[in-house]
Protein backbone atom coordinates (compact mmCIF):
# COMPACT_ATOMS: atom_id res chain seq x y z
CA UNK A 1 0.00 0.00 0.00
CA UNK A 2 1.39 3.38 -0.74
CA UNK A 3 0.02 7.04 -1.24
CA UNK A 4 1.00 10.16 -2.61
CA UNK A 5 0.99 13.08 0.04
CA UNK A 6 1.56 17.09 -0.64
CA UNK A 7 4.00 18.93 1.98
CA UNK A 8 5.92 22.14 1.05
CA UNK A 9 4.59 22.67 -2.09
CA UNK A 10 5.81 19.11 -3.69
CA UNK A 11 4.38 15.67 -3.55
CA UNK A 12 5.70 12.71 -2.65
CA UNK A 13 5.21 9.01 -2.88
CA UNK A 14 5.44 6.67 0.66
CA UNK A 15 4.89 3.66 1.70
CA UNK A 16 4.77 2.40 5.37
CA UNK A 17 8.74 2.59 6.44
CA UNK A 18 9.76 4.85 3.69
CA UNK A 19 11.71 7.79 5.18
CA UNK A 20 11.37 11.27 2.98
CA UNK A 21 13.22 14.75 3.13
CA UNK A 22 10.53 17.48 2.86
CA UNK A 23 10.63 21.28 3.83
CA UNK A 24 10.57 22.41 7.28
CA UNK A 25 8.08 21.38 9.64
CA UNK A 26 7.23 22.51 13.04
CA UNK A 27 8.26 19.98 15.46
CA UNK A 28 11.47 18.31 17.25
CA UNK A 29 12.97 14.90 16.37
CA UNK A 30 10.58 11.78 17.84
CA UNK A 31 7.37 13.93 17.33
CA UNK A 32 4.66 12.32 15.46
CA UNK A 33 2.66 14.27 12.38
CA UNK A 34 0.05 13.33 10.25
CA UNK A 35 -0.22 14.23 6.68
CA UNK A 36 -3.75 15.34 6.10
CA UNK A 37 -3.14 16.09 1.92
CA UNK A 38 -3.14 12.78 0.51
CA UNK A 39 -4.06 12.73 -3.05
CA UNK A 40 -4.03 9.22 -3.47
CA UNK A 41 -4.04 5.70 -2.26
CA UNK A 42 -2.82 2.40 -3.86
CA UNK A 43 -3.86 -0.66 -2.36
CA UNK A 44 -4.67 -4.29 -3.71
CA UNK A 45 -8.32 -3.58 -4.99
CA UNK A 46 -6.24 -0.23 -7.30
CA UNK A 47 -5.99 3.26 -7.19
CA UNK A 48 -8.34 5.64 -4.94
CA UNK A 49 -8.01 9.55 -5.71
CA UNK A 50 -10.39 12.41 -5.31
CA UNK A 51 -11.49 15.59 -3.38
CA UNK A 52 -13.37 12.96 -1.06
CA UNK A 53 -10.83 11.04 -0.05
CA UNK A 54 -10.56 10.36 3.66
CA UNK A 55 -7.67 9.53 3.91
CA UNK A 56 -4.54 10.43 6.35
CA UNK A 57 -0.78 9.39 6.51
CA UNK A 58 1.26 9.43 9.62
CA UNK A 59 5.33 9.86 10.35
CA UNK A 60 7.79 10.72 12.84
CA UNK A 61 10.60 13.58 12.91
CA UNK A 62 13.97 12.11 12.80
CA UNK A 63 15.67 14.95 12.14
CA UNK A 64 15.57 18.81 11.23
CA UNK A 65 18.55 20.04 9.58
CA UNK A 66 19.76 21.25 6.49
CA UNK A 67 20.84 19.52 3.18
CA UNK A 68 24.10 19.97 0.50
CA UNK A 69 24.99 23.11 0.11
CA UNK A 70 23.96 24.49 -3.31
CA UNK A 71 26.99 26.37 -5.03
CA UNK A 72 25.97 28.74 -8.12
CA UNK A 73 29.33 30.04 -9.98
CA UNK A 74 29.10 32.84 -12.15
CA UNK A 75 32.59 33.30 -14.45
CA UNK A 76 33.47 35.00 -17.74
CA UNK A 77 36.77 34.15 -19.41
CA UNK A 78 39.20 36.79 -19.82
CA UNK A 79 37.80 39.49 -17.82
CA UNK A 80 38.66 38.42 -14.14
CA UNK A 81 34.96 38.17 -13.07
CA UNK A 82 34.28 35.37 -10.61
CA UNK A 83 31.16 35.08 -8.24
CA UNK A 84 30.48 32.39 -6.17
CA UNK A 85 26.98 31.91 -3.80
CA UNK A 86 25.57 29.30 -2.02
CA UNK A 87 22.44 27.83 0.14
CA UNK A 88 21.27 25.40 2.37
CA UNK A 89 17.62 24.62 2.24
CA UNK A 90 16.18 23.72 5.74
CA UNK A 91 14.44 20.26 5.62
CA UNK A 92 12.67 17.84 7.74
CA UNK A 93 13.89 13.88 7.74
CA UNK A 94 10.39 12.26 8.14
CA UNK A 95 10.06 8.11 8.84
CA UNK A 96 6.44 6.84 7.32
CA UNK A 97 5.05 4.82 10.30
CA UNK A 98 0.96 4.62 8.74
CA UNK A 99 -1.10 4.69 5.73
CA UNK A 100 -4.36 4.82 7.11
CA UNK A 101 -6.81 4.85 4.52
Amino acid sequence: MYAVIKTGGKQYKVAAGDEIFVEKLEGEAGDSITFDTVLAVADDNGIKAGADLKATVTGEIVKQGKNKKVVVLKYKAKKGYRRKNGHRQPYTRVRITAVNA
